[in-house]
């Protein structure tokens, strides 16, 4: 195993932020300090962090949770606000957020501590998709901004993915992407002329809210867990 997933796999950070730790000269084997992240490790080699040894591989674990409006999508928050960690109880592991809602926004986020499959559920190369329903305010959405939307919008960051939608009401959509741009979904109904007053994210990939209570959350089955891992395990190159 590369030593930047071992100590993803460990809790300490995620593998993107491992191989900074490493390039550092912050992590040693055997007592040696390594800058290499690809240098290959077996499960038990003596790794430590600042010196201090790494009690060794953490078992993966995968939570849903329905954040509620006003929680911050994060470990920590500068300004003392409530945050998705404190939702789930962590029994000693190191969770973080699977992707980001805002604060605005509530619904269904994962949590883990799994950092290699955390970057891949996130990473636009995989086209994982999340499905949300935003109620608009303003006129009734007409069909003209429904096709503007699947055909993707023009936003100052650049034109979106083609999106799947559809209506569910005179002022309610049902919109899947597989980006995730900051803020996405509210930038793009602003694009076509309706702005965003309540946003929920109802799917996750394979996963649904499944009538989860807002600030609820649960431990994902294995098969759940794994059907996640076969998804983020090779790029899909589908548009949806």
């Amino acid at each position: 195993m590369r030593l930047a997933k071992y100590l993803a796999h460990a809790g300490v950070a995620s593998r993107r932020s491992a191989e900074v730790l490493i390039a550092a000269g912050r992590v040693t084997v055997a007592g040696e300090i390594v800058t290499d992240p690809a240098r290959d490790v077996e499960e038990d080699s003596p790794v430590a962090l600042d010196g201090k040894l790494l009690k060794g591989l953490e078992p993966r674990v995968l939570y849903a949770l329905n954040k509620p409006v006003g929680v911050v999508s994060s470990v920590r928050d500068t300004h003392g606000r409530r945050t998705v960690v404190e939702l789930v109880p962590a029994h000693g592991l190191r969770l973080y957020p699977v992707g980001r809602l805002d604060i605005d926004s509530s619904g269904l986020i994962l949590l883990t501590n799994d950092g290699e499959l955390a970057n891949r559920l996130t990473h636009p190369r995989f086209q994982v998709p999340k499905t949300y329903r935003a109620k608009l305010c303003g006129q009734p959405i007409d069909n003209a901004a429904l096709r503007a939307l699947r055909a993707g919008v023009v936003l100052e960051d650049g034109r979106t993915a083609p999106a799947r939608v559809r209506r569910a009401g005179s002022h309610t959509i049902e919109l899947t992407i597989h980006e995730g741009r900051n803020r996405q979904v509210r930038r793009m109904c602003q694009a076509v002329g309706h702005a965003v007053v309540e946003l929920e994210r109802t799917r996750f990939g394979p996963l649904a809210l499944d009538g989860l209570a807002p600030g609820a959350h649960r431990r994902l089955a294995n098969a759940e867990a794994e059907r996640l891992r076969a998804l983020a395990r090779a790029p899909t190159g589908r548009v949806l």
